[in-house]
């Protein structure tokens, strides 16, 4: 229900499921410890917070159509030969099944979704950063993760954030900030991947100012005065559909 209705109230959820509210209140408990979703007043959400992402396996089932016209768009800005790094994250997930259709490519990730889907591919060098995983986030980081890439290089990193406000993004995880600067600093070029939604929002990490970033891609058009902002600082903002059309 979280999944397709983002939030859900807790009248709701004690009537779908036939039990009490006390009930509700304890099992949202339970799954609020567990990192899978965000108590509010009168039920749960799993709508990002300044402190809070929803569990990697609830953001894989959100969003596909946006998240494969963003990974389409990304594709394009790969050529054949590159060695590209992949963040942490469901939109991450999506470009890094595609990559195999710009083969040979070196690929660095930790992201173990993209992992798990181009092992066995031919044409495909695979570079498996290593490290402290989690499963809220399906991937890995810590020292080793910060370490592996100070020490590697690539062509180009793709860089997802779930937030923007302004001129800066940002995330709820400080261990994910360090593994996104890492690799950063690893490219020559950098491309920041956020969905239209995501614009006009902070967390509690500071990750990077959107001018770190060769361009910005995204879904769809953010509104509001987010354009004018962009245009007017010289950051490029890229809408995904104008590119693959």
């Amino acid at each position: 229900m979280l999944v397709q209705e983002g939030s859900v109230g807790l009248e709701t959820l004690a009537t779908h499921f036939g039990v009490s509210r006390m009930t509700i209140h304890r099992d949202l408990d339970d799954l609020e410890q567990a990192g899978v979703l965000r108590k509010v007043r009168g039920g749960a959400t799993i709508e990002t917070g300044t402190q809070f992402e929803s569990d990697f396996r609830f953001r894989e089932r959100q969003g596909g159509a946006a998240k494969q016209l963003m990974a389409r768009a990304a594709l394009n800005l790969v050529e054949p030969g590159a060695t590209v790094i992949v963040n942490d994250g469901s939109m991450a997930a999506v470009l890094g099944g595609m990559l195999v259709e710009r083969r040979p490519l070196t690929v660095i990730t930790n992201n173990f979704a993209v992992i798990e889907a181009l092992q066995s591919e031919r044409g495909i060098g695979l570079i498996a950063l290593g490290g402290s995983y989690s499963a809220k986030y399906n991937g890995f980081f810590g020292l080793l993760t910060e370490e592996s890439l100070s020490r590697l290089r690539a062509d180009v990193a793709f860089i997802s954030s779930p937030a923007v406000s302004g001129l800066v993004s940002f995330h709820m995880d400080d261990a994910v900030v360090r593994a996104k600067r890492a690799m950063m600093r690893a490219a020559s070029r950098r491309y920041l991947l956020v969905g239209h939604q995501r614009f006009g929002h902070s967390a509690l990490h500071v990750m990077a100012e959107l001018g770190e970033f060769d361009a910005i891609l995204t879904d769809a058009d953010p509104g509001g005065s987010c354009l004018g902002e962009l245009r007017e600082a010289g950051i490029e903002l890229n809408i995904a559909g104008d590119l693959i059309q």
